[in-house]
């Protein structure tokens, strides 16, 4: 495996995992609705300029005619209807118990891959997932649980989680796309929205450092996060990525006992050992057999290796990587691979 994939999931995990308890400062100074919308705002924002600072200028996406449907899908389930169901469920649901729920993100995002977009799901990865899931599950029910007013709180933020694994699947479907780009369009419209909806119901902006903290923590935790999950969804796709991503809780945790001065129990080194263990069962997957790779075209970052071997259209200096339009053709081999780019074939 290539572990510069594994990486950008656990980073993303790190980032997103440690703005929880920055959030949680920041969740007395303005209503969490318009709080949801500046952290997303703040994402988009950053990344924006991200995006002028390294092209120069301001480029088309890149994205293909038929990437854009995938694209847009994922803005309206991970960005819109995400959001709205788990404020909804917030507001009838107790925090452990929506905490403890949030797990099942992780859960739906490899179901969905395995059975609608038929990942490979070997039983290794299945045992890695269950115990990074359990991970969280026993941090989450370390504390203790308050009742639900009734069953509509869990059940929207069941929705919820369903909405961002149908999310972190069709993004998927343009991971090999400017990541920057996907990121930075699911901040902007996610943000436009939930801060819209919030300033409907009479939120109000907060002082002029608490909203450039928030801004940052955004940026930080929703935007840079979002950009480096695309990259690992590249090189691992959907179910491991979602995968390495739910150690997110355990690093909340974490951030939470520096930052905010709680104390350890023995469920959060419990948790603890069930996440190296999972994470351990992906780190040693071998997965190798004769594949074909059916005709394909789309553009990315790569080098001429064994899955590109092209000629070009234009000038081609012989700089590596680099990234322009390209086709696949068929090919049989035999490797060691994973349900990447160039790997999305049925078992």
């Amino acid at each position: 495996m290539n572990n510069i994939y594994v990486i950008h999931a656990l980073l993303a995990a790190a980032l997103f995992g440690a703005s929880t308890p920055f959030a949680k400062l920041l969740v007395g100074e303005m209503s969490p609705w318009l709080l949801a919308g500046l952290l997303y705002l703040g994402s988009g924002i950053g990344l924006a300029v991200a995006r002028l600072i390294r092209d120069r200028s301001w480029r088309p996406s890149g994205l293909g005619e038929g990437e854009w449907p995938w694209l847009l899908g994922a803005i309206f389930f991970g960005g819109v209807l995400g959001p709205l169901a788990l404020m909804f469920g917030l507001m009838r649901t107790s925090g452990s118990t929506a905490s403890l729920l949030l797990n099942l993100e992780a859960v739906l995002t490899a179901v969905i891959a395995w059975v609608v977009f038929k990942e490979n799901a070997d039983r290794r990865i299945v045992i890695g997932m269950l115990a990074i899931v359990a991970g969280g599950v026993v941090l989450s029910w370390s504390g203790r649980h308050a009742g639900t007013s009734d069953w509509y709180g869990p059940f929207a933020i069941v929705a919820a989680c369903l909405c961002w694994a149908i999310d972190n699947n069709l993004t998927r479907r343009v991971a090999a796309s400017d990541a920057l780009f996907i990121a930075g369009a699911k901040g902007a419209v996610a943000g436009s929205v939930n801060a819209g909806l919030a300033f409907a119901l009479g939120a109000s902006l907060p002082t002029g450092p608490i909203l450039l903290v928030t801004l940052a923590v955004g940026l930080l935790g929703y935007g840079i996060s979002l950009v480096l999950f695309v990259l690992a969804l590249r090189g691992l796709g959907t179910a491991r990525t979602g995968a390495y991503f739910s150690t997110a809780p355990f690093i909340g945790a974490a951030v939470s006992l520096v930052l905010l001065g709680e104390s350890t129990s023995p469920a959060f080194w419990l948790a603890s050992a069930l996440m190296v263990w999972g994470v351990w069962l992906h780190l040693t997957e071998h997965h190798e057999h004769e594949h074909v790779h059916e005709p394909m075209e789309h553009s990315h970052r790569h080098v001429h290796d064994d899955h590109h071997q092209h000629e070009h259209a234009f000038g081609w200096t012989g700089e590596e990587p680099h990234e322009h339009w390209h086709r696949h053709e068929a090919m049989v081999h035999k490797h060691p691979h994973f349900p990447d780019i160039h790997h999305r074939h049925s078992h």
